[in-house]
């Protein structure tokens, strides 16, 4: 194939295009100028479809063919709104550009090759509920003693095996590194994975990480395949840089190793997703690893009001892994955004509920504000304010917190205290058990029918087979421990503080944060004497969520969401809530390498998702019983105070005579209730005249 060589001297006035009036120069400086390997960093709100598109445009306007172009995105949306953008632009669709994402690239190119690594051309493709089906059967071949303590779930296992394959790390280093609770079933582990892998083979089949990985492994060891795609290829343009692993950095560097026109675009300060095995290093280390690269950046943003832009830009000077750059504004100065301390999260919730209500009342659509927090179990205390206002809402990235499955089991075990009658219920909990099925179950209800208490229930024999019996004796440990209490919250941490824990931690990958979950469940429930009246509560609650009149509001719904869902959304007006330490920073994540350089990127993506109005928010307290004293995120500490409007509750609000520095206490005052509060430790309230 003859290669395709760029002028320099393309006249541009002759171009259908006028890409000096339709680009900025940062983005025009890419469009024309990005030959060989380039990285363009493209921060938040600054155009970088935009610039992918209009270089695509101007290569096949150059004269380039369309198949020797290869677009790799993140999602089959943004290909298919980059090739319509090409489209538009040059009036004919782009036939026989290479676009998508590199899942889908990957499947077209193996469906050529696949003879070549052992498998058949008609392969078939594993979803990830078809992988842990098959891993199950694998544990089954195995004969593994799945009714060992906190055996991993195929979901898992799953978990554990993609990771360590995505990441190119062992079994054993992922286990000991993120899960450690189950390092003496390393070899186990071990011994699943390899009979997975040559099942699938067996089935003639690949899993979602094998199209990569199988993709990787053609390019380096059939050099004549290779040099074939590479040769195709002569311009290479990947969206989201940021967000690849190894395998996919990998791969896109066989495919450019011989015109190495490669331009890979990201912004290492949204940098979020290690958790998935995205690996940082691979856009912070490109100009190593493409020798002569070039340096775009792409600074001016038009997504955010001047006082957005200055907390953002504040926000990551931190970081010392970075490119530095700092967004520039173009829209007009604004408001700044607002801190707001509210004395416990009830007061944040009403709070937020109130802002929304009255920036709807001045013209703001409900859909066009949003709610970002750290992780999901944050949101509970608003959830449930919202819903009491009637303020429509929809959960980004999950289920709402009610209608999650931990809640509900937790939920299910509250009702047998009150109603040992209820089938239902009995059905979810035994369901729970290690052996217990639903024919086995239907056993064990019709053995316990007509207690009247959990006491009475323990009192009855229940026959059932050995290895039903253990699940069945999980069930009563727990229950027993339920007989001993009275409250809700204290029968909600019976339930998770014993077994419930371990099927948790063996059920789920992401087991932390259901029982962070759990532990804000049961905080919640602290406002509660009576388990009735708790009950009723949750459930009518739940329902009416989900019957709610979807008339008012013109149908428009909120958006509530974790601050990774939220990444490339945008909002007129963003809420990001509970910002204390030990919830955001995560705690565990400060325990892992990198982890505070990502928590503070993860800060940096949510206030770059504001339009004109950003307000952020945190608890000074926590608990009810018991009175908890929160320190302010250590990335509010790390911003000047002249960046916000400070914003100072009419309810609950902090007293105080003078912020002298050997004043160690201030006084809570909610609802006529006053506490004294020993604040010595937390430093970011000095100074600051209101709360």
């Amino acid at each position: 194939m003859k290669e395709f060589i760029l002028q320099d001297n393309f006249d541009l006035s002759t171009s259908q295009i006028d890409f000096k009036k339709q680009l900025n120069d940062e983005q025009l400086k890419v469009v024309l100028n990005a030959e060989g390997p380039a990285l363009v960093l493209a921060g938040a709100g600054s155009g970088k479809t935009r610039t992918i598109t209009y270089r695509v445009a101007f290569l096949l306007e150059r004269g380039v063919s369309a198949e020797n172009i290869l677009l790799v995105t993140f999602t089959n949306k943004a290909s298919r709104e980059m090739t319509a953008r090409v489209e538009s632009l040059l009036g004919a669709y782009p036939k026989g550009l290479w676009g998508g994402t590199f899942h889908s690239i990957a499947n077209r190119l193996l469906r050529v090759y696949a003879p070549k690594i052992g498998f058949t051309s008609n392969f078939s493709i594993l979803d990830s509920e078809d992988s842990k089906s098959l891993i199950k059967v694998c544990v089954k071949d195995l004969n593994i003693d799945t009714g060992a303590k906190r055996f991993p779930s195929p979901a898992k296992l799953l978990g554990i095996i993609s990771y360590a394959r995505n990441s190119g790390q062992t079994i054993q280093t992922v286990v000991e590194s993120r899960y450690p609770s189950f390092s003496e079933l390393t070899h186990v582990i071990d011994r699943v994975g390899d009979l997975y892998e040559l099942r699938k083979r067996a089935a003639d089949a690949m899993d979602f990480d094998d199209l990569l990985l199988k993709l990787k492994d053609l390019l380096y060891t059939d050099a004549a395949v290779r040099d074939r795609l590479a040769n195709q290829f002569q311009y290479i343009l990947v969206d989201e840089y940021q967000d690849t692993n190894v395998v996919q950095a990998q791969i896109i560097n066989q495919l450019a190793s011989i015109h190495k026109n490669v331009l890979v675009v990201g912004d290492d300060a949204q940098s979020i997703y290690s958790f998935r095995a995205a690996e940082i290093r691979n856009i912070l280390g490109f100009p190593k690893s493409y020798k002569g690269a070039k340096t775009f950046k792409l600074v001016t943003n038009y997504r955010s009001s001047p006082e957005i832009l200055s907390v953002a830009n504040a926000s990551i000077l931190k970081n010392t892994t970075q490119f530095k750059k700092e967004l520039e504004p173009v829209r007009p100065s604004f408001e700044r955004p607002n801190l707001v301390p509210a004395s416990n999260q009830r007061q944040e919730a009403e709070y937020i509920a109130q802002q929304v209500l009255a920036l709807r009342d001045k013209g703001t659509k409900l859909s066009e504000m949003a709610v970002l927090f750290r992780a999901a179990f944050h949101s509970q205390a608003l959830e449930f304010e919202l819903m009491k206002r009637d303020i429509p809402y929809e959960y980004r990235g999950g289920l709402k917190f009610f209608e999650r499955a931990h809640v509900k089991d937790i939920v299910s075990h509250v009702r047998l205290k009150v109603n040992p009658k209820d089938e239902v219920a009995w059905m979810r909990v035994l369901g729970l058990q290690t052996g217990v099925g639903l024919v086995t179950a239907q056993k064990i209800i019709k053995q316990i029918a007509g207690a009247a208490s959990l006491e009475e229930v323990l009192a009855r024999e229940v026959k059932v087979g050995k290895r039903a019996g253990a699940g069945w004796e999980s069930c009563r440990r727990t229950l027993h421990k339920m007989t001993m209490e009275e409250l809700p919250a204290d029968l909600i941490r019976a339930v998770t503080g014993g077994e419930y824990r371990d099927y948790v931690e063996a059920e789920y990958p992401d087991f932390m944060d259901r029982l962070d979950d759990l532990e804000q469940f049961a905080l919640f429930a602290e406002g509660y004497k009576e388990v009735r009246t708790f009950l009723d509560e949750v459930s009518l609650t739940s329902d009416y969520g989900a019957v709610r009149d979807e008339s008012s509001y013109e149908s428009e719904k909120m958006v509530l969401s974790t601050i990774h869902q939220a990444k490339g959304l945008e909002w007129d007006a963003v809420f990001v809530i509970n910002l204390v330490d030990g919830k955001f920073p995560n705690g565990r994540a400060l325990e892992e390498r990198g982890g505070l350089e990502e928590e503070r990127r993860l800060f940096y993506v949510a206030t770059t998702r504001a339009r004109k109005h950003l307000f952020l928010t945190y608890p000074i307290t926590g608990g009810y019983d018991t009175l908890t004293i929160s320190q302010p995120s250590m990335f509010l500490q790390e911003l000047p105070g002249d960046l916000f409007e400070q914003v100072r509750l009419k309810r609950a609000a902090v007293q105080r005579s003078s912020w002298d520095t050997d004043e160690s206490t201030i006084v809570l005052d909610d609802l006529g209730e006053r506490t004294e509060v020993d604040v010595s430790g937390l430093s970011f309230l000095r100074g600051v005249d209101e709360l």
